[in-house]
């Protein structure tokens, strides 16, 4: 019997252990994969969708802001445009103000038929813009007084160019509106061209 009993447990399979718990059991279950992908769907949605709305900007406000600055522009070149000494220089603030003052009708003809926006309500803003315009003035005047407006002159203004350039170029990536597209299309051909006429002025010229 001892014999017969040792050759059965030899000869017995042995039995395996089917575990249904632990990690391999958790991943073969097709309801923990589902819940692994609507979490990774959710995180995708979450993500795409903080992208959109970061690149989704205020129209109405940066048609605004762009509004403002024009009109400050426009009142500084107003102010030093016939101080200025080179008849070249004054050539091409003279085109700038006009390329300024047409833009500048057109967006706020925009933005009251669009909006019923009314020029210069938004005060904030407008002190906002009044402060930077302080600042710019105070340079020319010190530039005027010591003998160096010419090339001050040139150089802030080819600065506010890229500014309002910046801001049409940001405001025509948001638009979806033909109008205010091609109200910009038209001011930022002309400004590119007139950013070179004041970013390479030299008075030697």
């Amino acid at each position: 019997m001892e014999s017969q009993e040792y050759l059965d447990q030899i000869s017995a399979k042995p039995v395996v252990e089917k575990n249904g718990g632990g990690l391999g059991g958790i991943l073969k279950s097709k309801y923990t994969w589902i819940i692994v992908g609507g979490i990774v769907l959710f995180i995708l949605f979450a993500i795409i969708g903080t992208i959109l709305s970061s690149t989704k900007g205020d129209v109405k406000g940066d048609a605004i802001n762009l509004q403002v600055r024009l009109d400050s522009t426009a009142e500084v070149i107003s102010e030093y445009q016939p101080k200025v000494k080179s008849s070249a220089l004054r050539s091409s603030s003279a085109s700038l103000s006009t390329v300024i003052a047409n833009t500048n009708n057109k967006l706020t003809s925009y933005l009251s038929e669009k909006y019923e926006y009314k020029k210069g309500s938004d005060k904030k803003l407008v002190e906002q813009m009044k402060t930077e315009q302080d600042g710019l003035m105070n340079e020319l005047y010190e530039a005027k007084i010591t003998g160096v407006l010419d090339r001050t002159y040139a150089h802030k203004m080819a600065f506010e160019i890229s500014k309002i350039l910046a801001e049409e170029a940001m405001l025509r990536k948001e638009s979806r509106d033909d109008n205010l597209n091609s109200i910009i299309d038209e001011s930022y051909g002309s400004l590119e061209n007139l950013y070179e006429d004041f970013n390479n002025f030299s008075e030697g010229s």
